[in-house]
């Protein structure tokens, strides 16, 4: 039987069965069927998240075949559960069309992205979530429905594929535009000292601090009406690939073997960072290329706690003396309407921490924990954390109704599995 092993390389399962339906019935067959046989049903993304969020020992559904744009009209576009958000992002530049916002990663399927709450950064447009206008679903007795309003609507949006299986969403899309890109290296005590200025001055704030140093790259995306300046082919490539992969990924390779060096190795990284400009198309801008495997972890916290978040992290990390190769991002969005999106219902900021996959360092993972959790924050469902229900249920105003509604449409726990039994509460017995 096929094993599923998830991009990190972290969790892995071998599924009782694996599918791979073509349409919203072939699903609904699949959940009637595990329903007979008594098994779980899950359907799987492309494995970048870093918890278990995806796995099932029942019948593992892969997405692979639900994809490509299945209708579109006057600012919006459905399409199936399973399109890679690069294939979405390309079909509709070729529509002349484009999200409003969205993260930096686009090998996520578009319901694996917005189930376990993917954003990116937005003075104000938030998440992929906030971008949903309908969701196409089958539930736990096999039927197959459309939500586009009401209390399913904001639960399921960021809904862990607890409450039913998506098999299509549609998006709020709007022409296409261009964003004008800024990055320049900057003191992170200066950061510390001026943080409300800077996270409202731009439409998409973006920084990483360099551990053991001064010094963040901070990122500017704002709206520019062109015309378009993108860079040369040599200078994006050497950016986006020789750069921030090959060489980093080299870098991380030395740290992991010689860690007394990382401080070192930090410091030349700061030093080499310099200013760049350039507009280009929006999609273009907001993503970026990932290839070197790490590790995270990202909390969101009030907006209004974001500078004690990271003057504690940088001195947990100067305390501790651990060698932290990669950067920390931060990243802001204001409140959400999703019940369990991290920005449900506050302006917020988030605090990513990662650790090269080969050098994995728990304890900085759990003190970095420590501090989020005290100032309230909430983990990102689809990366590494310690949280269960009854602490979830405290930061979370919706967290009760969602359980309720949970209990309510999938009362025999279908579409369970062991992480949502840690973070939601066990949904069936045995």
């Amino acid at each position: 039987m096929d094993a599923f092993v998830n991009w990190a390389r972290n969790q892995s399962v071998t599924p009782a069965e694996v599918r791979a339906p073509a349409s919203a019935a072939e699903v609904a067959d699949a959940v009637r069927d595990a329903a007979k046989t008594g098994r779980r049903v899950r359907m799987t993304g492309t494995g970048h998240s870093f918890t278990g969020v995806a796995l099932t020992d029942g019948i593992l559904l892969r997405p692979g075949a639900l994809t490509g744009v299945l209708d579109a009209g006057d600012g919006w576009v459905k399409v199936a559960a399973g399109t890679p958000l690069h294939a979405l992002n390309e079909e509709l530049h070729r529509r002349g069309l484009a999200l409003a916002n969205m993260g930096d990663i686009t090998a996520q399927t578009a319901a694996g992205a917005i189930q376990t709450g993917t954003h990116g950064t937005g003075r104000h447009v938030g998440g992929l979530a906030d971008q949903v206008v309908e969701l196409e679903m089958v539930l736990a007795d096999g039927s197959v429905t459309t939500v586009r309003e009401g209390d399913l609507f904001d639960a399921a949006r960021v809904g862990l594929g607890a409450l039913g299986i998506l098999t299509a969403v549609t998006f709020r899309v709007e022409p296409a535009f261009l964003l004008r890109n800024r990055r320049e290296p900057m003191a992170f005590s200066r950061i510390l000292d001026t943080l409300d200025d800077l996270t409202e001055a731009d439409d998409h704030l973006d920084f990483f601090w360099l551990p053991h140093t001064d010094t963040c790259l901070v990122k500017r995306n704002n709206r520019d009406t062109g015309p378009a300046r993108p860079p040369a082919p040599f200078k994006r490539w050497l950016d986006n690939v020789f750069l921030e992969n090959t060489l980093f990924g080299a870098a991380c390779a030395v740290g992991a073997r010689f860690p007394g060096a990382v401080p070192a190795i930090n410091g030349i990284s700061g030093r080499l960072l310099g200013s760049s400009e350039c507009v280009d198309t929006s999609y273009k801008i907001f993503t970026s290329v990932r290839e070197v495997r790490f590790l995270e972890m990202e909390y969101a916290v009030p907006r209004h706690h974001l500078a004690q978040a990271l003057r504690e992290t940088r001195d947990l990390v100067e305390r501790s003396g651990w060698p932290i190769t990669f950067p920390v991002e931060v990243r802001v969005t204001p409140p959400s309407d999703a019940w369990l999106s991290t920005a449900y219902g506050r302006p917020s900021a988030y605090v990513a921490c990662h650790v090269y996959r080969q050098a994995p360092n728990p304890a900085y993972f759990e003190g970095v924990e420590e501090i989020m959790v005290r100032l309230g924050g909430r983990p990102h469902w689809g990366k590494l954390h310690t949280r269960d229900a009854d602490y979830l249920r405290g930061v979370y105003p919706r967290f009760g109704d969602f359980l309720a509604l949970r209990r309510e449409m999938d009362p025999d726990g279908l579409f369970g599995n062991d992480y949502l039994d840690r973070v939601l509460g066990a949904s069936r017995e045995g």
